[in-house]
């Protein structure tokens, strides 16, 4: 069983799950969404043997009336495994299974770093406080990155029997790097503080007074001229709007990846940004802040640099730029490789698998864990 805060967001854990369950066709499983479940989910999983339940728990007060019929669904299913992905669906699961009295193995899977406490949200906050005081009953721990680990466990987490596997992709086919001129510079995420949009445009600002002609592509829900937070901020930066353009919410991302020429990220606080890989894989470079694994992510195939800081973001930038074609080339044929060699979704798949395969076989007295 997998229990997930909201399986409606098109963000990186949603997507990481329904990649996982497209690629689990050998064993029936139970997806469980505190909030609701979107088509896009189910496209991307698209498996026979997955079955949803979608609790609706959109505010307080139902999540509490929620709890009861989470713990008579384990009552009645048994699962061996349960799979708690994120702070308010970790802290829900675990109570639910206490509530059920059946013998699983919660696992918590905790996708966010802790670089930017303020960039979280009030309920956020509450949530990872609560979720460490309950930190002691999960069997075992799976992070997306070696930085949220350590930032957890330096927070008061109990983070025994823990792992990290980081985010797995499946490659596009036919993408060969080659020399080009950079004319478009891409973002892809959603508005909202931890993305830190100001630093991004103020960096565009500053990227413009040296290179003239560069096009600011921003991808994700909230970037539209009809936000008004949008346009003030772009203006607030120094940008003119025939500068920008603003996209919303993308369903195609390999045509948004095919239309720019780097990939930025400004955020604040990361666990495993997809977006980086999701660039990589389609061989472009890339400059992010050093937020999360960010910079382990992008091993020669970028840049990293200090997070809330524009001038530095606009330096990076400007480097790739002046580099030349020959060198673009490098670091394209640098970023794809890595995502090959690293994060292809099937290396990513094996490892969830062994390490869930060994809780499950515990739960079912078939073997003991030995990590």
């Amino acid at each position: 069983m997998h229990i997930i805060t909201n399986f409606t967001a098109h963000a990186g854990a949603e997507t990481m799950l329904a990649r996982l369950l497209h690629a689990s066709v050998d064993q029936r499983i139970l997806v469980v969404s505190l909030m609701g479940i979107s088509e896009r989910n189910l496209n991307i999983s698209s498996n026979p043997s997955v079955e949803y339940v979608s609790l609706e728990a959109m505010k307080l007060r139902s999540l509490a009336r929620a709890l009861p019929k989470l713990a008579r669904l384990i009552r009645h299913e048994r699962p061996p495994v349960i799979v708690c992905w994120m702070y308010h669906a970790m802290i829900v699961g675990t109570i639910a299974a206490l509530l059920a009295h059946r013998s699983t193995a919660v696992i918590w899977n905790i996708r966010q770093s802790l670089d930017d406490w303020t960039s979280l949200t009030r309920s956020s906050r509450a949530a990872v406080i609560a979720a460490k005081w309950l930190s002691w009953h999960p069997k075992g721990f799976i992070f997306n990155s070696a930085r949220a680990l350590e930032m957890h466990a330096a927070a008061g987490y109990r983070t025994h029997n823990a792992v990290v596997i980081p985010n797995g992709f499946e490659l596009p086919q036919s993408v060969t790097p080659q020399p080009r001129s950079v004319k478009r510079i891409g973002i892809a995420a959603r508005f909202h503080p931890q993305k830190d949009y100001p630093t991004f445009f103020k960096a565009a600002a500053r990227l413009l007074q040296t290179h003239q002609g560069l096009t600011f592509v921003a991808a994700g829900r909230g970037l539209s001229w009809s936000n008004p937070a949008v346009p003030q901020m772009i203006l607030s930066a120094g940008l003119a709007p025939e500068n920008v353009q603003l996209l919303g919410e993308v369903d195609d991302m390999a045509d948004f990846y095919r239309s720019i020429d780097i990939l930025a990220l400004s955020s604040r606080t990361e666990g495993f940004p997809n977006v980086l890989a999701e660039a990589m894989s389609y061989g472009l470079p890339v400059v992010t802040t050093d937020v999360g694994d960010a910079a382990s992510i992008i091993g020669d195939g970028g840049l990293a640099v200090p997070s809330q800081n524009p001038e530095a973001l606009a330096a990076a930038l400007r480097t790739l730029l002046d580099s030349g074609t020959d060198r673009y080339a490098e670091y394209a044929a640098a970023a794809r490789r890595r995502i090959e060699e690293e994060y292809d979704l099937g290396i990513i798949v094996r490892k969830y698998d062994c390490f869930l395969k060994q809780f499950k076989a515990a739960v079912e007295g078939k073997d003991h864990i030995a990590l």
